[in-house]
């Protein structure tokens, strides 16, 4: 029988590229997007390729009435839900904390970070039952500061240790969730730094996006490699981790699950003295 898995975000960038790759997998793939135009796109696209694999409706995924539904469509469509993917979010604003709109800062911890938490707790819902698989992801910020991006920095820093969290808790339900850092993937996210400038988004960050766009930045396909892998059986005991898509040599932790299940390894953590060679503490 075929995998279900659910993709929030999948109209484009990284998301659509995590549900081409499940469907190439062999998975039923049910997405969702704000954008009712850009998910009619992708979802005509899909279906040329994959006829009866893959459905999709309109969710605004910080709302829990459209996470429910959105859940509720899926099951409908392919039965019960064996791992999500959960890849929407939104920047949100640019400036430093005494520039930037109160309101447009609170509106993106409620996407990034409610919508995380929204999607995992239904997700958790629907498997306690059954077990499952869960990947959320983090973004810039998450593991160092990001000055002029305090919004969309807390946000995926919070999910982080929202992933650590929940996989304590579900651990019992067979249920295993984790964290993934796509890399610097050029999405629209990086026209919207490029269109604040260097006064705005911070000379440092601006310089650094101009050169990775430039470059070319990172390959979805390698942020939706990870991401097919932590949701499939093959990620089998390998639970709230903070993993990169890029540095981590994912592809190999399956060898060393024992050490990552009895280890802080690909955690946050605080650092103290001692862990820089200081003998003060």
């Amino acid at each position: 029988m075929s995998r279900t898995i659910i993709v929030t975000g999948g109209s484009m960038g990284i998301g659509k590229a995590v549900a081409e790759r499940c469907l190439r997998g062999g998975a039923n793939v049910f997405f969702c997007a704000r954008e009712k135009g850009a998910l009619e796109r992708t979802l005509d696209e899909l279906q040329a390729e994959f006829p009866s694999m893959v459905g999709a409706e309109t969710a605004d995924i910080s709302r829990e009435q459209d996470v429910t539904r959105l859940f509720e469509s899926a099951r409908r469509r392919f039965g019960d839900v064996h791992a999500v993917i959960h890849a929407a979010a939104v920047l949100g604003p640019i400036g430093t904390i005494v520039d930037v709109d109160p309101r447009d800062w609170l509106r993106t911890i409620e996407i990034d970070l409610f919508g995380a938490f929204l999607v995992a707790r239904e997700a958790c819902r629907q498997m306690k039952s059954t077990g499952g698989r869960i990947v959320l992801f983090s973004g810039g910020g998450a593991s160092a500061a990001l000055p002029h991006y305090s919004a969309y920095a807390s946000s995926k820093a919070a999910v982080v240790r929202l992933t650590e969290t929940i996989a304590g808790e579900m651990a019992q339900f067979g249920i295993e969730i984790n964290c993934l850092a796509p890399g610097f993937v050029i999405t629209r996210m990086h026209e919207q730094t490029l269109a604040a400038g260097s006064s705005v988004a911070g000379e440092e960050y601006y310089e650094r996006t101009k050169r990775e766009v430039e470059a070319g930045g990172a390959s979805p396909d390698a942020a939706a490699e990870a991401a097919a892998f932590l949701a499939s059986d093959a990620a089998k005991g390998i639970t709230g981790k903070f993993v990169s898509a890029v540095y981590d040599g994912w592809r190999e932790w399956p060898a060393h699950a024992s050490q990552l299940r009895a280890s802080d390894i690909f955690t946050l953590r605080r650092i103290v003295p001692k862990d820089r060679g200081m003998d003060w503490q």
